[in-house]
């Protein structure tokens, strides 16, 4: 039987998961970060019935594209699971894609990361699309936690670490000591309400309608959370359609216009640090004056955010060198190292 256990322990198929508004990564035990795909799930509607078509990387390129009798979803909405059903079929694809890939014994134990924020009814939900998926037993651990350990901070020792964790669909703002959280709070801003605010900018200010993707590669390629020095920064072309007269037009945006656009999503992250700063205690505060900030998820690698927060809080600022990766590899550190980071991991008994 002990030979059995550390032959199983050599192809061990335990598993970290972040379950992404934008994207869900595995990291497999031993193997480190082995998936990353956009999550989104595309299904063929017919006599009522859903069947899947695509998921992941080839379901996102369905988004907006799609004729009536498909319809392509994302259905993690700001941080937690909007639609059960297809979470639970995007959940089982990546479980799958990731066995293809290797060799496993057995059900998996999986650990998945969930915003701090996030209601027990919520937390249930994502417990069972993981069991539902084929879990042997399913962990859950705080997205800030599991950021924190990502980025290498020392959050097991007596001093205050603050991290800043900018997914798709939530900020999560926490200040950490002696491996747990001190105070944190979740505010449902991140890159999809980006995303939103330049689409909602180009439709009043310009009066041209444009889809979710267009709006990220805007985001990605000249977003930025200040102004540019000389009014106007870079520029790139855009397509789509034309309010006025409804036919398809091309027009040029600037990086001081996304400037404009991305305002109010940024002076809200930048609150919620100020807020998390006048609420923590004065010891912990005085660390964080040391230390500085730890800027980490997608949403850290938007143009000058951290000079934005530099300038709003007076601290030094940083973002994490995988700040995309982060909360799944401290998730996977929270899998590898269970023993010491036992009370982070919550399991249902």
């Amino acid at each position: 039987m002990a030979l059995f256990d550390s032959f199983r322990g050599l192809f061990s198929s335990d598993m970290a998961i972040d379950l992404g508004t934008a994207n869900t990564l595995v990291y497999v035990k031993g193997k480190g970060v082995v998936l990353s795909e956009p999550s989104v799930v595309a299904y063929h509607i017919k006599d009522g019935v859903k069947k899947v078509l695509a998921v992941g990387e080839d379901a996102k390129l369905m988004l907006g594209r799609t004729p009536g009798s498909i319809e392509a979803i994302r259905p993690m909405r700001e941080g937690v699971i909007a639609d059960f059903d297809t979470a639970e079929e995007m959940i089982k694809h990546f479980i799958r894609k990731v066995h293809k890939r290797s060799t496993f014994f057995g059900k998996p134990k999986i650990i998945v990361c969930v915003p701090h924020g996030a209601t027990p009814v919520e937390k249930r939900a994502i417990r069972q699309s993981v069991m539902s998926a084929g879990a042997r037993r399913a962990g859950l651990i705080a997205e800030p936690i599991a950021a924190a350990i990502g980025a290498g901070m020392p959050i097991t020792d007596p001093t205050g670490n603050m991290v800043v964790d900018i997914g798709g669909g939530t900020t999560e703002v926490a200040v950490l000591s002696l491996g747990d959280i001190v105070y944190a709070r979740s505010v449902r801003v991140g890159g999809d309400r980006m995303d939103e605010a330049i689409i909602s900018y180009l439709r009043r200010q310009q009066n041209l309608l444009v889809g979710e993707t267009t709006a990220e590669r805007i985001k990605t390629s000249i977003g930025t959370a200040r102004m540019p020095d000389d009014g106007r920064g870079t520029s790139m072309q855009i397509r789509g359609r034309d309010l006025l007269n409804g036919v398809p037009k091309e027009i040029e945006v600037t990086q001081a216009q996304i400037a404009e656009a991305l305002a109010e999503p940024v002076q809200q992250i930048c609150e919620a640090v100020m807020t998390a700063l006048e609420t923590t205690p004065p010891d912990l505060a005085a660390d964080i004056v040391d230390r500085g900030v730890m800027l980490t998820g997608g949403g850290a690698l938007l143009g000058d955010l951290d000079l934005a927060l530099r300038e709003q809080t007076g601290l030094a600022v940083s973002i994490a060198d995988e700040s995309l990766n982060c909360v799944a590899l401290g998730t996977g550190k929270a899998l590898e190292y269970e023993k010491q980071l036992r009370h982070a991991i919550d399991y249902e008994s």
